[in-house]
């Protein structure tokens, strides 16, 4: 049973019917679109419209290794490969890593509100953060007391960011990450994090020390590491066997903890999960993995000093995130994706039901928006199959 999308001319699947789920890559994968007709008929995609994103610009080599899957109605419709790579490569995805962060702490904001946090805790979205980082104090700015789990999350905390100059961690000796991360000593650029860029919830500014503030206070509320509880609560359930989480700190430094901000290395296809996940609003073959509510909020924008940012996702909710893209004026207003360094990118749109993983060692600039861009434009409207 499908529906038709007002005015748009596409089929979207209806939310009532049972959906596909893939299995594991070691129990059978992905359901391929096996043929041009499959491809057509099945996925909706104009084969030969998509085989020519193939030869663009965006896809010539350039020296870097890279992969890129593309997930319609459950079916994979086409990955390519650089030839220098096998297809379950992976990748660091860096700042992609944060959706994942922000994923877990839907989960325990979940479990706070069903009095499910050990030693009967209570965590919400407008909770001080501090209180949960005992290694912050004391504090190196009186204003961090006023900083709240949702200005983490929203990366209006005021915690110096890139703007600041603070990105990189440390590399001298007898400095350490998380230190960096609380303000007690510089990154590798000489530049600190001690007291705050603006006050909390005045200012948007993009910020790896805000993140790694999560990671702090996850450890300190669940008693476990966040990529331990990610683990057994996402990763297994769909299917991702592959992925790896660094750890920062440790040997006599605040740690070691999971990095909050960069440090997953994941395959494509295993990414695509993910985004497949977010697709669905957090189900997962008949299991809520996520909770429905806090998908909803986290794709969709947060605050207005930066409508294009959610709650560590990036959002179109305003029509503003890729507004200059072929199909209808630019993206549907429901597209959102997590984005990280070196177009380590998982886009998901949910009323077009594609999702399009690419990770890779580079370039910095490729053209991510042409990318997605040309592959909805080879949608096929109802009006035309």
């Amino acid at each position: 049973m499908s529906i038709q999308a007002e005015g748009s001319g596409l089929l979207i699947p209806s939310r009532d019917v049972d959906r596909y789920y893939p299995p594991p890559e070691s129990m059978g994968e992905w359901r391929y679109a096996e043929d041009a007709d499959q491809v057509r008929d099945a996925a909706g995609i104009d084969p030969d419209k998509l085989d020519l994103v193939l030869q663009s610009q965006a896809f010539h080599y350039g020296g870097d290794q890279w992969s890129v899957v593309i997930i319609r109605h459950g079916y994979l419709v086409r990955e390519y490969h650089t030839f220098n790579i096998p297809i379950p490569t992976r990748f660091n995805i860096w700042s992609g890593t944060k959706s994942f962060t922000g994923t877990a702490w839907g989960l325990l904001l979940e479990a706070s509100r069903r009095s499910e946090l050990p030693n009967g805790g209570k965590v919400e979205l407008d909770s001080p953060a501090y209180p949960f980082i005992p290694d912050g104090y004391p504090l190196t700015d009186s204003r961090k007391e006023h900083i709240t789990i949702r200005h983490l999350l929203t990366m209006t905390s005021g915690v110096a960011g890139h703007s600041s100059g603070c990105v990189g961690m440390p590399m001298e000796k007898g400095q350490g990450a998380f230190e960096h991360v609380l303000g007690r000593c510089p990154n590798r650029h000489g530049y600190w994090a001690d007291a705050l860029a603006a006050d909390p919830g005045t200012h948007w500014e993009y910020s790896d020390l805000g993140l790694q503030h999560l990671s702090l206070a996850f450890a300190n509320i669940m008693g476990v590491e966040m990529r331990d509880y990610m683990q057994d609560r996402v990763f297994a359930p769909i299917g991702i066997e592959e992925l790896s989480w660094n750890l920062l700190g440790g040997r006599g430094f605040i740690g070691p903890h999971t990095n909050g901000d960069s440090g997953i290395y994941i395959s494509s296809r295993e990414l695509a999960r993910f985004g497949y996940l977010a697709l669905h609003n957090g189900m997962w073959d008949g299991q809520q993995l996520i909770p429905a509510w806090w998908m909803e909020l986290a794709t969709k924008t947060s605050q207005s000093m930066n409508p294009d940012y959610g709650y560590t996702w990036w959002v179109n909710s305003e029509g503003t995130g890729w507004p200059n893209l072929p199909m209808m004026a630019g993206l549907p207003r429901d597209a959102f994706a997590l984005r990280g360094y070196n177009a380590n990118n998982c886009y998901v749109i949910p009323s077009l039901d594609l999702v399009v993983a690419r990770v890779g060692t580079g370039p910095v600039g490729w053209n991510d928006q042409g990318l997605i861009g040309a592959i909805t434009d080879t949608i096929i409207p109802v009006e035309d199959r």
